[in-house]
């Protein structure tokens, strides 16, 4: 009886068909910055209603065939699909697949806000089983293609058309009926205006998805291969378009579909976005040629959490992708801190001695970037040099659980390889949430929530949403937060971080992935946490690009300009009120070698690491690309 009184009351407060058809005007959505001056502007795309038998036949049979293939037979909710998820679920331990149906996402899109409770989840089944029970499998699917939303600011699949094709959905092929139907699974990341690789991929697996349904015949499926889409580029040159696509794309997830204008303030600073947006356009004009990297990225997040600047690439007008947001690429070395926290919390110290030496487990022998070995050394040493071994040696001691754990604790989200090779850092992440990861040692061990939206209203005033509440809490001890900083601190004073010192107290981590495809730098001060990646967007290596250079330089360039002026702070922990020596080895001392490092020439003295005409400091450097000087 209760059950059907739940139903029933949501039976009876549910509109009727007329009122679920999309909204005349596409609204407006004005992009600000912290202080109120505009970063762009949106709109909410829909295209005019389109019937169902207006849509070419394989555009609903290829959303059926990737997202819902038993959507003709189930009743709202598909028990096989639920439990095959589960399933799949349980077996790789976080939620790698769900179970709704195009009945249950088309309720939660009308109905529902867009937050994952258990609550909301039998909200959705139970008006999953009320839209199967009033409308037609056919007066669903065209509402829900009619709605959903499908990126770059575009709800349902004549707007989508248009945006990526400058077409109606009328007149789309197999070939693009495919790149809608894939962008289902997550809109902005499948964007082919943004990664036409991965849409391309996307759409291949929604092709093979319909032979194995029945729905086309192998001959189609290859005809439409080789037919790919002409894809339509907005030419908006600014580099604050990255933010502003970003910001679209999440808007969704906070208010829904909405059909009034709307004013979306961010955290972003317009000076430190100007002064990322130079660094990075400086380094690449000077050594992109020469260093054979087509691209770089970069992201600044203070200690709150708040994401103050973001450059998602060399040129928005070139390419849209975000490599900041949509990239994941492997880290290498930039994910060695969270090995080094792990053995901190497991009892060693920076001054704890280990060996480095060629070592061996099973057929894998990781050796270092230069093929020296220094024996004993202290993980202070080992982990500004960035050795190889010796991080693996850590990982194996304290066991790659706790530093996958560790690792989670502080904000890594992705998929992370439970073996050895992880500590050198083989498992793809985006340089967001590895630079928020990074926040906590910055801010004395507190987890961050990263973010760009502080608050949403209508333009009449009423506010939707409001930004409050803080980070995760405590996520590091003091006394581990202070060992960090020791250790980071070096890597950037006498280690592979050398390029990026400035004038403030720094820490920070180079990371060079295999054969120089990804370079990277992790830092931050007291106040700003930043992050760059250089590379190629096909992965191709770079002519030895490493963390050490570009990557380094680009994050000196920009945070030497942002500090420039302001009184400098020390680290938290930092320096550490009494050195610790291990008791085995007291006074142990290790001379400055280039074993490890992630560019030698980065362990060379300043002289020969400096660029020509530069001997003022980072702050100097910057200003003299500015003015020429």
């Amino acid at each position: 009886m209760l059950v059907g009184g739940v139903i029933a009351y949501y039976a009876i407060s549910l509109p009727g068909i007329s009122s679920l058809q999309v909204p005349d005007r596409a609204p407006n959505v004005v992009i600000t910055a912290s202080e109120g001056e505009i970063i762009g502007t949106r709109g909410f795309g829909y295209g005019s209603d389109i019937r169902l038998d207006q849509m070419p036949d394989y555009l609903p049979l290829a959303v059926m065939a990737i997202e819902d293939q038993r959507f003709r037979s189930h009743f709202g909710i598909d028990p096989i699909g639920l439990v095959r998820a589960s399933f799949k679920n349980l077996m790789a331990g976080r939620v790698v697949e769900g179970g709704s149906t195009i009945t249950q996402q088309l309720a939660k899109n009308l109905f529902l806000t867009p937050e994952r409770t258990f609550r909301r989840k039998i909200q959705e089944m139970i008006l999953a089983v009320w839209l199967e029970a009033k409308y037609s499998k056919d007066e669903i699917l065209e509402i829900y293609l009619n709605r959903v939303y499908l990126g770059a600011g575009t709800y349902g699949v004549e707007a989508a058309s248009r945006r990526y094709f400058g077409k109606s959905v009328r007149y789309i092929t197999l070939s693009e009926a495919a790149i809608l139907a894939g962008l289902l699974k997550a809109p902005s990341r499948y964007a082919p205006t943004r990664n036409p690789e991965l849409a391309e991929e996307r759409a291949n697996l929604v092709l093979n998805a319909m032979v194995n349904a029945g729905f086309v015949s192998a001959i189609d499926r290859q005809l439409a291969v080789d037919e790919p889409p002409t894809l339509v580029h907005r030419s908006r040159a600014s580099g604050t378009n990255y933010i502003a696509d970003w910001v679209s794309d999440l808007l969704p997830g906070f208010v829904g579909a909405t059909d009034v204008d709307i004013v979306v303030e961010t955290t972003i600073d317009l000076d430190l976005q100007a002064a990322a947006e130079i660094a990075v356009r400086n380094i690449l004009d000077e050594y992109s040629a020469e260093k054979n990297a087509g691209q770089a990225a970069l992201v600044a997040i203070d200690t709150g959490g708040e994401v103050r600047a973001l450059v998602g690439g060399r040129s928005y007008a070139g390419s849209e992708f975000n490599r900041v947001i949509d990239a994941h690429r492997q880290p290498g070395s930039a994910f060695k801190p969270f090995v080094y926290l792990a053995a901190m919390e497991a009892g060693l110290t920076p001054d704890t001695i280990r060996r480095d030496e060629p070592v061996s487990y099973g057929d894998w022998s990781p050796t270092n970037y230069s093929n020296e070995y220094e024996g004993d050394m202290t993980l202070r040493n080992a982990l500004s040099r960035s050795v190889n071994t010796v991080a693996v040696r850590l990982a194996r001691e304290v066991g790659i659980n706790n530093v996958v754990a560790t690792a989670r604790r502080l904000g890594i989200t992705g998929t992370l390889n439970n073996n050895l090779s992880l500590a050198l850092g083989t498992a793809e992440v985006s340089l967001y949430e590895l630079t928020a990861a990074f926040v906590p040692f910055a801010n004395g061990g507190f987890g961050i929530l990263p973010h760009v939206i502080s608050s949403i209203r209508t333009a009449s005033g009423d506010v939707l949403y409001q930004r409050s509440g803080s980070g995760t809490g405590r996520v590091i001890a003091p006394e581990h937060v202070s060992m960090m900083n020791d250790m980071l601190v070096e890597t950037v004073r006498s280690g592979t971080g050398r390029r990026a010192a400035i004038d403030w107290t720094a820490a920070g981590k180079t990371g060079t992935s295999q054969e120089s495809r990804d370079g990277w730098f992790i830092g931050y001060t007291a106040d700003l946490a930043a992050g760059v990646w250089v590379g190629n967007d096909d992965a191709t290596p770079t002519n030895r690009v490493t963390g050490g250079n570009l990557p380094a330089m680009i994050w000196q360039d920009f945070m030497g300009a942002i500090h420039e002026g302001m009184r400098p702070q020390d680290l938290p922990g930092y320096p550490p009120p009494v050195p610790q020596q291990d008791p085995q080895f007291p006074g142990f001392s290790v001379p400055i070698a280039n074993v490890g490092t992630d560019d030698p020439a980065a362990m060379a003295p300043p002289s020969a690491i400096s660029r020509a005409g530069e001997t003022g400091g980072a702050s100097k450097s910057f200003l003299q690309r500015i003015f020429g000087g």
